[in-house]
């Protein structure tokens, strides 16, 4: 109870505050485009281009132009049939206006107009609306060019005729914004972020010409299209360019008629490619609708089980595996595969708005039958083919029995794996969880600074010794017999591979702290190679960081200023600019921090420890494809693709030993 005297908040009927959607989806963002960072701020854009990917899967659009302008201004144009412009009896209003502002309104909701379609909610565009400063909806159709104004939503102009429309032009939608950035934070767009998502959507809906213009290169506009004729195959075949095929992609397409209980019969299309390497990295790619699902679902779930069954039961008919063997594991069938599943459904169900997941039970099944008929088909009538990819999961099955091995040899002593030990080199803080952060560094020079430095509170300090194991090139037996990523995992606490769970992470926050100098860079790239294949949840969970250290140290008088490193400058450039900002640049005491370990503990704290004064880095994973492609390039067995990079992005390349 209040105590007597207290201020008191009433609560009653004039608490409850009722919001027009509009102001609902600027209120909470989240709920429409997953937030406000630079990931929401390209979802604008992914919203409007899936109504134009909607266009085309209905046939009636083959051309996409997507032009970032100027002062954060994108426009995405479309040749579809063009929104409706006439009124709208329900609402008696002109539908353009109706599509534009009304949260659950759309051509989606039956099967008329779009049979499949990415945007299902009725929310996608109204909600960009919405999240705009400025919009601009034009349309080319019956005959004339049509256009309505918005800002934060609100029409401010009529639906009106701008003009006749020529006889070369064709009918489609442009619709221009500019993001609000009262509510979205403060960022660009990324032309390559884009590019990657583009390149994906091309690839997924063969036949349409998808183009990314960027005006704000002067003084000639960057510009690529994409256009693939063999759709998901195609995009194998460039998944895997850096790697060893086994064998040609296998790919299938049918159409599934699905019948539930008491309910009108439809059907899921099933598209499927996939194809086993030489690696040992497993790359899986879902799409719902042409709608990337990066957390998987129904569709995933129904290939991997489907690729497994087959080749036990082949396995098994062909005497591979004998009686006594165990069946082979969904990893085991796993490595080494590259594999695309692209499902169309009339009514797909997702996790959210954002659209992450698909939920859709019936879709497992109509998935394993392709995947099974088409698979059971290429293994029958390509033994040669057929006994690779068998003896691929062999040596799969043998390192993982090995690395079964290994884990239970370490459990069965004093376990480095178990969260109980903890490695003897880790200081570790009196606080855990999700304020707690653990600082991964770079020897013991440097981990004696941070030890000094350090709040013992909060923070625990994990020094590594020289440069752990490259985990790109090795099986997990090997991975595991390495002390210091042992040292790393039981500091974690969430175990490897099988046995690792998010949940018992002991700190909020896992920080990369190394060296600014190429060793340093490189022992933060072995690190994040790590991360990447054997503890992704971390970095997906939001939980991995990079420490920025100053490079510089300049001091002149009793002034102190630390100069750090900036992406895309040279440490002469970046050391010039700081010296400009002095009256006598040549009464400056200039240090240059080639170590961590040259820095006074204090000034460590100072500088890239301090909450209130450092900068970290979070690390996401924005375009999983594109990352695992890098990775295995940069990190992988394969010397000619990291060759070829190497020589495209050095300015000078001289004696290379690769």
């Amino acid at each position: 109870m209040a105590e007597k005297g207290s201020a008191r908040q009433e609560y009653g009927a004039d608490s409850i505050d009722v919001l027009e959607p509009m102001e609902h989806v600027r209120k909470r963002p989240g709920m429409y485009v997953g937030g406000t960072d630079i990931r929401a701020l390209h979802h604008l854009i992914y919203e409007v281009v899936d109504n134009a990917i909607d266009e085309a899967l209905a046939g009636r659009c083959d051309q996409i132009v997507v032009t970032l302008h100027e002062n954060n201004a994108v426009s995405v144009e479309d040749n579809g049939a063009g929104i409706p412009v006439d009124i709208n009896k329900k609402a008696n209003k002109s539908a353009l206006e109706v599509v534009m502002t009304q949260i659950g309104s759309g051509a989606k909701f039956n099967d008329d107009a779009y049979k499949v379609s990415g945007g299902l909610h009725g929310v996608g565009v109204s909600a960009v609306n919405a999240l705009s400063a400025e919009l601009r909806a034009e349309v080319w159709r019956d005959g004339y060019l049509w256009q309505q104004i918005y800002q934060t939503g609100i029409p401010i102009t009529p639906v009106e005729k701008v003009r006749p429309l020529e006889s070369n032009e064709a009918t489609g939608t442009r619709i221009t914004l500019v993001p609000d950035f009262t509510i979205m934070e403060a960022n660009e767009f990324n032309y390559a972020t884009l590019l990657q998502r583009f390149r994906e959507m091309a690839f997924v809906t063969r036949r349409v010409s998808i183009t990314l213009r960027d005006e704000r290169v002067q003084p000639l506009p960057k510009e690529t299209t994409f256009y693939f004729e063999g759709g998901i195959r195609s995009f194998v075949i460039y998944l895997n360019r850096n790697r060893k095929a086994l064998h040609e992609p296998i790919y299938a397409e049918r159409e599934i008629e699905i019948t539930p209980e008491g309910k009108k019969p439809f059907v899921i299309s099933a598209e499927v490619a996939f194809q086993y390497t030489d690696s040992s990295t497993v790359t899986e790619l879902s799409f719902a609708n042409t709608i990337n699902t990066p957390d998987g679902g129904s569709h995933l779930t129904g290939l991997r089980s489907a690729i497994t069954s087959v080749i036990n039961r082949y396995a098994r008919k062909n005497n591979f595996l004998k009686d006594k063997d165990n069946n082979f594991s969904g990893n085991d069938t796993m490595e080494g595969l590259t594999a695309i599943i692209s499902i169309k459904h009339p009514d797909p169900q997702f996790e959210s708005q954002t659209k992450v997941k698909l939920m859709n039970p019936e879709v497992q099944g109509a998935v394993s039958q392709t995947v099974s008929e088409a698979f059971n088909e290429f293994l029958e009538l390509n033994p040669s083919d057929a006994k690779r990819i068998i003896e691929k999961c062999m040596t799969s099955k043998r390192a993982r029995e090995a690395a079964r091995k290994a884990r239970d040899l370490v459990r069965s002593g004093p376990s480095l794996l178990e969260s109980s030990t903890l490695p003897g080199k880790l200081a570790d803080c009196s606080s855990h969880g999700e304020d707690a952060e653990i600082y991964i560094v770079e020897g013991d020079s440097a981990g004696g600074s941070a030890k000094q430095g350090r709040d013992r509170h909060f923070q625990a300090i994990l020094p590594l010794r020289g440069k752990i194991l490259n985990t790109e090139r090795a099986r997990l037996d090997k991975i595991l017999d390495n002390n210091e990523i042992k040292a790393l995992v039981s500091a974690l606490g969430t175990g490897i591979s099988d046995d690792f769970k998010i949940e018992n992470l002991r700190y909020g926050r896992v920080i990369i702290m190394t060296d600014a100098d190429v060793d340093g860079s490189h022992i933060r790239t072995l690190l994040l190679t790590f991360f990447f294949r054997h503890m992704q949840p971390i970095i997906q969970n939001g939980n991995l960081y990079i420490a920025q250290p100053p490079i510089f140290r300049l001091k002149n008088g009793k002034v102190v200023e630390y100069v750090y490193g900036e992406p895309g400058k040279s440490e002469t450039d970046i050391l010039n600019t700081a010296l400009k900002g002095h009256k006598n640049p040549d009464r400056v005491s200039i240090q240059r921090y080639k170590g961590l370990g040259e820095m006074n503990p204090d000034q460590l704290w100072e500088t890239t420890m301090d909450p209130e004064t450092r900068t970290l880095l979070q690390v996401t994973i924005d375009d999983a494809a594109e990352a695992d492609r890098v990775f295995d390039m940069l990190m992988g067995s394969s010397v000619p693709p990291r060759r070829r990079f190497i020589q495209t992005h050095a300015k000078s390349v001289r004696n290379l030993d690769i």
